[in-house]
């Protein structure tokens, strides 16, 4: 396949995004996510809504340009979405790149869609996903 159709001005546009969700200080929860694949990485601060749900996130993000994308439309949608439903939203994910279900409900998800053609990014357009369940189930820190 060809990167001209991979990166795209909008996939691109997406990791400057990432500025508007900056670690956290002194957040309660923090969970991380490695892709086995590209060595890409996610750390993510979570800070709770009274309902359990994400309340605020801040993020620390070294991965490709896919990586990238990734988490910004994550960060642009994850407010008031709890753990059950992130893992949910996870599973119909990974059937959607494997190419085993239809595109998941989560908004701007069209915008890394030819990354689906390339495997070696799949691990890279999950660590979103990953790195919030992580902090979900984390042990929180005493602010």
């Amino acid at each position: 396949m060809s990167s001209a159709r991979l990166y795209t001005p909008e996939l691109l546009a997406l990791a400057v995004e990432l500025s508007t969700w900056p670690p956290l200080e002194n957040a309660p929860l923090h969970g991380e996510a490695r892709s086995p694949t590209c060595g890409s990485t996610l750390a993510m601060d979570v800070a709770l809504e009274d309902n359990g749900a994400i309340g605020r996130l801040g993020m620390r993000v070294r991965a490709c340009a896919v990586g990238q994308a990734s988490a910004a439309i994550f960060a642009r949608h994850a407010h008031g979405r709890d753990a059950d439903r992130l893992t949910r939203d996870l599973q119909q994910l990974e059937a959607w790149i494997a190419g085993e279900g239809a595109q998941p409900g989560w908004p701007d998800l069209a915008l890394i869609d030819a990354a689906r053609g390339y495997p070696a990014r799949h691990g890279a357009i999950l660590l979103p996903w990953k790195a919030a369940l992580a902090a979900l189930s984390s042990t929180p820190v005493q602010c």
